[in-house]
């Protein structure tokens, strides 16, 4: 079902035409990657993803892992590993987890700051669709060398006064790696993904490959149940 393809090599077909970095514009990279990715009303069509796959540790060993969305305001995240699973989840107004491997069993509310990442994963789409219409700025910081690829790099700063910093290859302009900056109370943390293995489903790319986790499988505009995101009221 899923056309597996490695980054470098294997998004030819896609024939874009590469651009002089000293010619490039921000607005004009933002609208070669949503092209390069299938096209922004495309994107804007998803209304609810789901995506599970696998998270590779040292010693050999691997976790289980499942995401859910539902555009523009619910998320959760699901991580399994020796019989124990842990949730992370966003109902659109509270956060919460359920965290098994640190000995919390019951639902637990997450603050505003640790539930930025699950926020932002209810924006399917990314956060260079609709960027404008988001109250988001953009910035070109020209190109950086990953791994012998000349990468271009855009730096979205969101209203909350976080921002990613997007690597897009150069000849096919799907982001190979992402820099996430965000402040918890106070103090900037930053997370770096490399991006690859892009595979299309139903007209569009996404990187199986996200840093340790192997995504084998997505689905998109597949019901979802909205009660699996509120905070749970009984024992799980």
């Amino acid at each position: 079902m899923y056309i597996r393809l490695v980054l470098m090599a294997g998004l030819a077909g896609l024939s874009l035409p590469a651009v002089a970095a000293d010619t490039m514009t921000a607005d004009a990279l933002v609208a070669k990657n949503l092209e390069a990715r299938g096209g922004a009303d495309k994107l804007r069509a998803i209304k609810s993803l789901n995506a599970a796959g696998k998270m590779r540790f040292g010693g050999g060993m691997e976790a289980q892992v499942a995401s859910y969305a539902i555009a523009p305001d619910k998320s959760r995240f699901e991580f399994s590993l020796q019989g124990l699973t842990a949730v992370n989840a966003w109902d659109g107004k509270q956060a919460w987890a359920i965290n098994p491997f640190q000995g919390r069993r019951e639902p637990q509310k997450v603050s505003d700051d640790d539930a930025k990442g699950l926020v932002r994963a209810a924006d399917i789409g990314g956060a260079l669709l609709d960027w404008k219409a988001k109250g988001s700025t953009l910035e070109y910081l020209g190109t950086e060398d990953i791994d012998g690829t000349d990468a271009h790099k855009l730096r979205v700063t969101f209203k909350n006064g976080d921002s990613q910093v997007l690597f897009l290859d150069p000849d096919h302009f799907l982001e190979i790696r992402i820099e996430d900056h965000q402040f918890v109370r106070g103090q900037e943390q930053v997370n770096t993904s490399d991006l690859g293995e892009y595979a299309q489903v139903d007209g569009i790319y996404f990187p199986m490959e996200q840093g340790q986790m192997q995504l084998d499988s997505i689905r998109l505009n597949a019901p979802i149940d909205a009660a699996q995101f509120a905070f749970p009221t009984a024992k799980p």
